[in-house]
Order: C-alpha cells, then structure tokens, then sequence
C-alpha cells in the first residue's frame, strides 16, 4: 500500500525536511536538527504538520450518547467548543486510541492517531447500532497545523479575523483566516478555520483545521514570522519531557488506561462505555505502572531496553531520549508497581551498560506559570 502525503509534503521537501515513514504517511522527522526545533518550541514558536492525525466528524442524531459509549471520559457534559481527551478502549479495557474529542455547533469532531485511523473508523461502523447520524472522514480533504511555544498566540493572532488570545485551554472555535495576511484573495471561500488550543508539546499554542488550499500559504507566512519548522523528533522529545503518552508506546492494546496512569481521562462512575467491565475487574490487579526514569550521563535509554533492580528485570522502558531541555537522560517506562515508587534506584541496560536511574514524578518537565 503507498504511503500517504500531506498536502504540505512538497513544502516539507523545499524546506530541507528529511522525510521518513510514519503511521502509513510520508512526514518530516526534522529540518535544521532536533535539538534546535525542540528548543525553539520550548523558548518561541515552532510548527508542526499535523494532518496525518485523523479527523472524524460526526453528524446527525444520537452523537451524544453514542460518543459517550464509545470513550472513557465523559461526553454529555462537554460544554460547546469544549475539547476533552479520552480513551477508546476495546471489550476488555485494552486501548484502541488515544482521542481528542471536539464539541462544535451541530457537529461532533474526533481527532484520533494516524495509524489508528481506519481501525478506529471500523470500531465505530460494528458499535454504531443506535442513532441516525454519519461519520464522514476529512483526514485527506483538509490539513492540521499546530503552531507551539510561548509567543504562538502573539505572532499568529494577526492572522485572525477574530481574536485567540481569550480562547481557554482545551476549547476551540471557529474563526476566519485574513486573506491578506497569507497572501490570498479576499473572495477565497475557504478561509474558515477552526482553531483550537491544544497540542502535544507541554507548551502553549494552537492547532489550526483548514481546507487544504490554505496549508501551503500558511506555513510560509508562519516561516516569514519566525515560526520554527519542526519535525516529528522534536515532536518526540517535546511530548516526552512532557509525559505525554504515544500510542505504540505507551499504549497499546495490552495496556488499559489505569494502568497508562492516565485514570483522570477515566469516568467508571454512572457510565457504560465499550471496555468498562474490563477495566472494573482488572483495576485494583495491575502488576506494572507507568513511570518517570531519570537516567545518570546523557545516553538514551531506547524502547525495549530492560530496567533492573540489581540482577532482576522488573521492567522495560517505553520511550527514552536526552532532554534537551532538563539536560540529561529521561524515559517512561513500565515496571512491577512495587519497584515504582518515587527516589527508587534502578538499573537500565543501554545496549550492555547498565546504566543507573532513579523513579521521578512525571511529567519532566512543566510549562512556566502551568499548574
């Protein structure tokens, strides 16, 4: 099957992207370096295309209940424009996906994983037994760019007829693009836009959905402002300090979500959705946790390395990396919940070294002034 493109992909490529395969589609894993797009989020603003991740609309009757089925967290009290994170779990509590669901006037939207998208769509069509409303998929009809870093919200307000600055965490709304200000003409019937303020990096700033047209013109304004082209290794290292889980890493379908520490996103009470009698029956059982690992020296400990405690495997790490921000060794990883305990010290094997490290509170890193 050929791998699918962006409609930024050309861009990437003329801005001197290396471009790798990810989740079935043809990205960019870094431009100038990581370590320089990663500090640039961190420190200014950096951009990310996003359009591979999928966006699922939903129309109709019966969204409501039928979403609440189908996530962990809860649906009906979503306020509008509200955006909440969730689970979709399978029969057993297992997670298929990690969403991000959208609340819009007369429309649902959820934002799942690249390369979870048909599967998810497929849940969706076998589960979808009430309720007279449609799916349609706009993953390939229009892009998503994620602008990230303290001055994203001043340098992209411009650009917008109506004003982001009070636009609350984790809401969205629809706004109109300046054509103008990206080079286009006022009668372009495509500058609708809906703007939300989220991301994936621990930073602040905004994910932009527009009509395909728009994406090339608004990369290059946004290069012409200052705004860092990133790729998907800063994406990693950002969502990392962060603590932010990946699916495939962190999660997967032999994780459910108490166990990913991720238990807030996790509503057992007064609910039935898919997957929650599994996780009743396994939540008070589990073996291994999810933690923090601070490592000694600046070797990154990879998916798949063994954690020790002296000569016993008690775990094995996830996601590893070097922070660039912290400055030394970190990763996430899953160990026996009795060896997860805050200041424990551990061994992590990094290709023959055993390397020490100690239990840390997650997430690594926190945005200046978050909670």
């Amino acid at each position: 099957m050929a791998e699918l493109k962006t409609v930024l992909n050309d861009w990437h490529r003329q801005h001197g992207a290396r471009m790798v395969s990810f989740g079935g589609w043809d990205m960019p894993v870094q431009y100038r370096g990581i370590i320089e797009e990663h500090k640039a989020v961190r420190q200014h603003s950096g951009m990310f295309d996003i359009s591979h991740m999928g966006r699922l609309y939903f129309k109709g009757n019966g969204i409501i209940p039928f979403l609440d089925k189908l996530c962990t967290n809860q649906i009906e009290s979503m306020k509008p424009n509200q955006v909440r994170y969730s689970l979709i779990c399978n029969s057993n509590g297992g997670i298929l996906d990690d969403v991000l669901v959208y609340r819009l006037a007369g429309q649902w939207l959820v934002v799942v994983n690249a390369s979870n998208r048909e599967k998810i769509v497929q849940w969706i069509k076998n589960h979808q037994i009430d309720g007279d409303f449609q799916l349609v998929d706009e993953t390939l009809h229009t892009a998503m760019i994620a602008i990230q870093g303290p001055q994203s919200l001043r340098i992209c307000q411009d650009l917008f007829v109506d004003s982001i600055q009070d636009l609350a965490y984790y809401y969205s709304k629809p706004n109109k693009i300046i054509a103008a200000k990206i080079g286009l003409d006022a009668s372009d019937e495509n500058l609708e836009v809906l703007v939300s303020r989220t991301g994936y990096t621990g930073e602040d700033g905004i994910e932009i959905i527009a009509n395909n047209s728009l994406a090339v013109p608004l990369a290059n304004t946004l290069l012409q402002l200052g705004v860092v082209p990133c790729g998907l290794g800063a994406r990693d290292t950002l969502r990392l300090e962060a603590a932010m889980p990946l699916y495939g890493h962190e999660l997967h379908e032999n994780v459910d979500p108490i166990q990913a520490g991720l238990e807030w996103a996790v509503k057992l009470n007064k609910r039935n959705f898919l997957g929650r009698e599994g996780l009743i029956r396994t939540r008070d059982s589990h073996e291994r946790i999810r933690i923090g690992l601070e490592l000694e020296g600046k070797r990154a400990a990879r998916e798949g390395a063994l954690v020790y405690s002296q000569t016993q495997v008690v775990g094995q790490i996830t996601s590893g990396s070097y922070s660039p921000t912290l400055d030394r060794s970190i990763a996430m990883a899953y160990v026996r919940a009795d060896y997860g305990i805050l200041k424990t010290a551990l061994l992590v094997d990094i290709r023959g070294t055993f390397t020490p490290a100690t239990v840390v509170a997650l997430p690594f890193y926190k945005r200046p002034g978050s909670k």
